[in-house]
């Protein structure tokens, strides 16, 4: 199966069932046999026609009534303007064919017309008109989101700002591995990884991360099955770091899978203490269990729970307890481009959700003990509003500086970061302290 007739099938699949796009991709390869180049070009387009779906269809309705199309054709079209646009490598001619050529499989009476819009798609690539318009309406085009999201983005942050995360989330996600330092230093891990093909740099933020391109499949390379390294945004690590559990101690990751953090904890700690992870879906664990195992680290236990509901067995016992609840995940547009098109209303019942959970992972704080609240979304409902919530029903608790690695630096108990900001995924970091009296 070609790149394009999968691209279109994976777009189908989301749009249809709402099935994660790469998920769908991933099978359809693995059932047809494809090869990693072809693979590769699909996810390319699918992940680059959910990026630019908007400014796509401005594009396509400026030469017919993109509402009057059939969503399939919509689609092929999507798939091509995308790559008029943006494949530098793919000529123009062999866009329009491959559109062509797909639109006769899948909707033949409509081949005359995609030759058409496609055609004058691609003769304006050398004069290509500008998005009109001005302020939120025009990003929201021009940057593909959602007109809700972008107006709820410009008022918390500003309209440059704005920009800059809408940009920010078109842009591709580095492969961040954290170095296991359980079982070898950052130049070993580094060292194993170029000998399997990878280009490696260090992560600015910190000195046992690395960031790795041209790899291929991370699960294949030797480093990653000898244990050596893990893969976790630097943003998701500043978490940990900021909750700085200490060997010895008791921790309770609330929301534990897939189990990056727990991870990160158990090499914070040494391998020494006891960590619970939990996670209100019970397949999920043994995913953080087949992961410690092959990361050598033997502190980490699994349970399954409702983090909603407190553990009677942990109450008030818990040096640390982690809490990065279920979130709308708008801090990771670039990874999982899909993101942005969640439904609105559902959304917005999330901050009780989040409060629900917070409150109950608090009762497992014991006295001068941490609970580190954190989101990979950027909304401030869902991150400073919970957060102040829980604070003014909660006098036995207060914010706790923590300090992260630069450009962060020091901060007063709560940070949102911004994608754009040390090239990590979109984060929220509140650190808050049990009062000891």
């Amino acid at each position: 199966m070609k790149a394009r007739e999968s691209a279109l099938l994976a777009l189908e699949a989301f749009r249809k069932r709402g099935a994660r796009p790469g998920m769908a991709l991933a099978n359809l390869a693995e059932r047809e046999k494809m090869d990693r180049r072809e693979t590769a070009l699909a996810l390319n387009i699918v992940d680059g026609v959910l990026q630019n779906e908007a400014l796509c269809d401005w594009r396509i309705g400026r030469h017919t009534d993109a509402g009057k199309l059939e969503p399939r054709v919509l689609d092929i079209l999507r798939i091509s303007v995308y790559q008029l646009l943006f494949l530098t490598r793919v000529p123009s001619h062999a866009a329009v064919s491959e559109g062509v050529e797909l639109t006769k499989r899948y909707a033949p009476r409509a081949a005359g017309l995609v030759n058409a819009v496609l055609r004058r798609v691609s003769g304006e690539k050398d004069a290509a008109p500008e998005v009109g318009g001005t302020g939120a309406e025009r990003l929201s085009v021009l940057y593909s989101h959602p007109l809700w999201l972008v107006r709820e983005l410009e008022a918390e942050y500003g309209l440059a700002a704005c920009e800059r995360i809408l940009a920010a989330d078109n842009t591709p996600a580095p492969v961040t591995l954290q170095v296991n330092t359980l079982k070898c230093t950052a130049d070993e891990a580094a060292e194993s990884l170029a000998a399997d093909g990878a280009e490696v740099v260090r992560c600015p933020l910190f000195s046992d991360a690395l960031r790795i391109s041209g790899a291929g499949a991370v699960e294949e390379l030797r480093a990653w099955r000898g244990g050596l390294v893990y893969a976790q945004d630097a943003a998701a690590r500043m978490a940990v770091a900021a909750a700085a559990p200490e060997p010895g101690a008791l921790v309770l990751d609330a929301c534990a899978a897939p189990g990056g953090k727990s991870f990160a904890a158990a090499v914070l700690m040494r391998n020494r203490g006891r960590i619970v992870a939990c996670d209100l879906h019970g397949k999920k664990l043994g995913q953080i269990t087949r992961g410690a195992a092959r990361l050598g680290i033997t502190i980490i236990e699994t349970a399954e729970r409702d983090a909603r509901t407190p553990a009677p067995e942990l109450e008030g016992k818990a040096d640390t307890v982690l809490a990065d609840v279920p979130c709308s995940g708008l801090g990771v547009c670039r990874r999982k481009p899909e993101i942005r098109y969640k439904d609105e209303a559902e959304l917005a019942r999330l901050p009780a959700l989040q409060l629900g959970i917070l409150r109950s992972a608090a009762r497992c704080v014991k006295p001068g003990g941490t609970l580190l609240y954190s989101t990979c979304t950027i909304l401030r409902r869902e991150n400073e509003g919970v957060a102040e919530a829980f604070l003014s029903g909660a006098p036995d608790f207060e914010l706790s500086p923590f300090v992260l690695p630069e450009p962060f630096g020091a901060c007063a108990g709560m940070r949102t970061i911004l994608p754009y900001e040390g090239d990590t995924d979109g984060f929220f970091i509140c650190r808050m302290k049990r009062k000891t009296e």
